[in-house]
């Protein structure tokens, strides 16, 4: 139910703009109005949600570890899994956010045919399908860049040259178009076929996968398949930056579903599990050295508790105490 009602939504949000541009001319709110709604629920509900976690109190150092601590001088630690100090951290850091390192070592569990026992098998597909989606999404962004700059800078333009190496066509081909495609949808299909996530899957974990399976669909179509005024796009996206908004003629309704479904993503992001892209790097778990062996760490929110020793106890309770035959320190 959850993946036949986010596929409607994203299918009547599609319908919503074909109707509205193709049939009542509403092409100012789609391509002025509701980027620049998009824009400020993007900016400030992502601060809002970063601010919100960093004042978080952490009083713990509760990093995940899967190596050996620093302890004793001839013990060898990983000074990666297990980092002790920040230079330690800010690889791990890297790692994971570039390279998704513990996705890549991570296993599957699963019960063997053989008997009733459990197995653990590499994973590696799962790693290559989001890494490969989240670098294509990255760097099809990232060239997408040329419409909202005048002029191109050079490393935009290499950017662009590098991702179509091998000029395939007319327009070029891109390598990003199919690894994003197909990343999103190698994530949907696993979803959608694997029994335990489909369990524990909700709207809000099916709708930004086919909001962006949507946007990576039509931005393919309108490469390569429908043609539209591309002169009249770059007017209309400066037009956008430099808050003097245009909506030139020419523009294919297809261009006004693709960036209304980006609009959509951008309003969604801060909202949705993607803000997984900010919070990675204020997760406790990732960005604290597990250096607990090394410093002693106090809870500074622990409450101020008046002490009570034991000569002051045994000056409280020192009759009692005698009169059981309890040994006291003072007669």
């Amino acid at each position: 139910m959850n993946v036949l009602s986010s596929l409607v939504v994203v299918l009547a949000l599609i319908l919503v703009v074909y109707l509205g541009v193709d049939k009542a001319g509403l092409t100012a709110l789609f391509g002025t109005v509701l980027p620049y709604v998009a824009i400020v629920l993007f900016l400030g509900g992502f601060i809002y949600r970063i601010l919100y976690w960093a004042k978080s109190p952490v009083p713990f150092r509760i990093p995940t570890t899967c190596g050996q601590q620093k302890t004793l001088p001839w013990i060898k630690p990983n000074n990666f899994d297990n980092p002790h100090n920040g230079f330690g951290v800010f690889v791990r850091m890297v790692l994971e956010v570039l390279f998704f390192r513990s996705l890549f070592r991570n296993t599957r569990t699963q019960i063997v045919k053989d008997g009733p026992k459990v197995g653990y098998a590499s994973n590696y597909w799962l790693w290559f399908l989001a890494i490969a989606f989240h670098w294509a999404f990255l760097i099809v962004f990232v060239r997408h860049l040329r419409f909202f700059t005048e002029p191109i800078p050079e490393w935009i333009l290499g950017l662009q040259a590098v991702d179509g190496f091998i000029e395939y066509g007319v327009p070029v081909f891109y390598i990003t178009s199919v690894l994003l495609v197909v990343g999103v949808a190698g994530l949907l299909v696993r979803r959608l076929f694997s029994s335990q996530l489909r369990y524990i899957s909700l709207l809000n974990d099916y709708f930004p996968l086919f909001l962006i399976l949507g946007i990576a669909l039509t931005g393919v179509l309108l490469r390569h398949y429908v043609k539209t005024d591309i002169v009249s796009v770059k007017e209309m996206t400066m037009g956008l930056i430099s808050f003097s908004p245009v909506n030139p003629e020419g523009v294919h309704v297809m261009f006004y579903i693709h960036f209304f479904l980006v609009t959509c993503l951008f309003a969604y992001f801060p909202f949705s599990k993607l803000m997984h892209l900010g919070g990675v790097f204020l997760s406790p778990t990732r960005n604290l050295a597990n250096n607990n062996r090394e410093v002693r760490h106090i809870n500074p929110w622990n409450p101020k508790v008046k002490l009570h020793s034991y000569a002051e106890y045994e000056d409280d309770f020192r009759d009692k105490m005698v009169a059981a035959g309890i040994p006291v320190d003072k007669e």
